[in-house]
């Protein structure tokens, strides 16, 4: 006995423009497709309920191919800086934090981006010195790749002129040498390591707060890495199962390990897409370089608005083909942070060294400043590049003045990657881009910032058809996890994920997903999310 949905406009996502009225499924999963009056006659099956669609628009449910759940989760616990448009805004918010906690607590906000000041000038612990003295401040870049912190965090951190920088890492100074509270890439591990514990109930409602809004924007998975970040991979794994599990938070969460938990997580007695149909293992995640905002990001030339650096490298040569080799003795693929060309450069050859077992496929997450000679290196191998279009509505214009338009040819190539046939997945990168994956689907194919009234397309030969672009948080995201065979199309035998919206991308304007178009979201048969009502 199932659930037939019908009289709704149910794009399959098989071929394009292919689309039919009704959907019959059972026991989470699709069982029948085409017409209600067909699927009504049939005797392979006993309708127990009906959903009406009303003509709204059914997809295969979205998935995001690369976020993170619990530090989306936190934002929307934390103080969120990511909308501030001025320094002094976010010196005022942080002000006003402290004004409602005791004395000595911290102070932690997310998401500055100096980019949308007028001065573009980052924060220094001086500055937050000024307004919160007796709290220690941590405040974490839009990138995640720098925070800045004040100078009661760094001495709860023993961080002072003498210490030196990390492997991998940044301790920035002025030119006195004096400390000016920016961290960036290991360095931040110094903070961390510094901060108070964290309890497995603030991890169950960061996960519980995080699933709720991904339903509310349509998603009915993530492939998400968490597992080493918020005390030990144990702790934050039963988090996992007790939110989606015990507490029947439905959602499809694909985990990435962090190589630094690797270890735990083989002595648990896990191994490659072991766990449930909510929550698997996939790839070992390594970061092979940081990010373009802080100049932290690879490349093989040096940054055009700064010629002394080329960027960080997080690993050496030999320690990332260390971390690769570790990998594939687990028998696993590998996903890895590479946003600068260099970066990219340097695990392709490491891959190609120790290729991927039996075909399981490597991520390249990012990937977006490649040169040719690296896109037709990676033709044909067991890989997929882990790819986040919302970074061009952020990363414009700035980026060309950082990068220098004559090395931006391919760059952001979302459309050259698809045309030169490599495979592509769609995330959000969240919480560092906003979780809505319309808004990343907007951001394909139109190549604009939805809050420039001028809307300038940037590279717009680089734009997706709107099929492409849903393809890549549906089949994409599917094929990335290795479930192209039971998710991300609407097909017998595949999953009953659903997302459902008020508007057909198809037919309206790009702009009108920028607007809260979700009606439905589905996940395993069940309504998780449904517009003006409580799931």
């Amino acid at each position: 006995m199932g659930t037939l949905w019908k009289n709704g406009i149910i794009y399959t996502m098989q071929n394009e423009g292919h689309h039919v009225e009704a959907v019959f499924t059972e026991n989470g999963v699709i069982k029948g497709l085409g017409s209600s009056e067909e699927l009504e006659k049939t005797d392979q099956w006993t309708i127990e309920s009906v959903v009406d669609l009303q003509q709204k628009v059914m997809f295969p449910g979205f998935v995001d191919s690369h976020m993170h759940l619990i530090g989306h989760g936190e934002t929307l616990m934390r103080l969120d800086l990511s909308s501030m448009n001025t320094k002094q805004e976010v010196l005022k918010a942080i002000s006003e934090k402290a004004g409602g906690l005791e004395e000595g607590q911290w102070v932690i906000g997310e998401g500055w981006n100096e980019n949308l000041w007028s001065d573009a000038e980052v924060i220094t612990k001086q500055e937050i010195d000024n307004v919160v003295p007796n709290h220690p401040v941590l405040l974490k870049r839009i990138c995640r790749h720098a925070m800045v912190v004040n100078s009661l965090a760094l001495t709860h951190a023993d961080i002072d002129e003498s210490t030196p920088n990390p492997a991998g890492g940044l301790i920035e100074r002025g030119d006195q040498g004096e400390l000016n509270g920016l961290l960036k890439d290991k360095a931040q591990d110094l903070m961390i390591d510094a901060l108070p514990g964290i309890s497995s109930e603030y991890l169950v409602e960061a996960l519980t707060k995080g699933i709720e809004s991904c339903w509310e924007h349509g998603l009915v998975g993530g492939h998400t890495e968490d597992l080493s970040y918020y005390g030990n991979f144990k702790k934050t794994y039963d988090a996992f199962r007790k939110t989606i599990n015990e507490d029947k938070k439905k959602f499809r969460a694909h985990l990435l390990v962090h190589h630094e938990v690797i270890e735990d997580w083989k002595e648990d007695g896990h191994h490659f897409l072991s766990g449930n149909e909510f929550i698997e293992f996939g790839a070992m995640k390594i970061f092979a370089d940081g990010a373009l905002g802080g100049r932290t990001a690879l490349l093989s030339y040096p940054y055009a608005d700064d010629p002394s650096t080329k960027g960080v490298s997080i690993h050496t040569s030999k320690r990332l083909q260390e971390l690769v080799k570790k990998a594939r003795k687990y028998e696993l693929p590998i996903a890895v942070h590479t946003i600068g060309d260099q970066a990219f450069e340097n695990v392709l050859d490491a891959i190609t060294k120790e290729p991927s077992p039996h075909g399981r496929r490597d991520r390249l997450i990012h990937a977006q400043i490649l040169r040719k000679e690296l896109i037709e290196r990676i033709k044909g191998l067991p890989l997929i590049l882990d790819i986040q279009p919302r970074f061009v509505a952020s990363d414009f214009p700035w980026v060309l003045e950082r990068l220098g338009n004559e090395n931006m040819k391919y760059n952001y190539a979302w459309k050259t990657l698809l045309e030169e046939g490599i495979p592509c997945a769609g995330g959000s990168d969240a919480p560092i881009e906003p979780i809505n994956p319309l808004w990343g689907i907007h951001a394909a194919v139109t190549r604009t910032n939805p809050l420039d009234p001028n809307k300038t397309a940037y590279r717009p030969e680089e734009k997706l058809t709107m099929y492409e672009a849903i393809s890549l948080f549906t089949k994409g995201s599917a094929f990335a996890c290795h479930h192209e065979n039971n998710r991300g199309q609407i097909r017998e035998g595949y999953s009953a994920d659903f997302t459902v919206l008020e508007i057909d991308p198809f037919k309206e304007a790009a702009d009108q997903l920028l607007n809260k178009v979700v009606d439905m979201t589905i996940v395993d048969e069940t309504i998780v999310y449904k517009k003006n009502e409580s799931a």
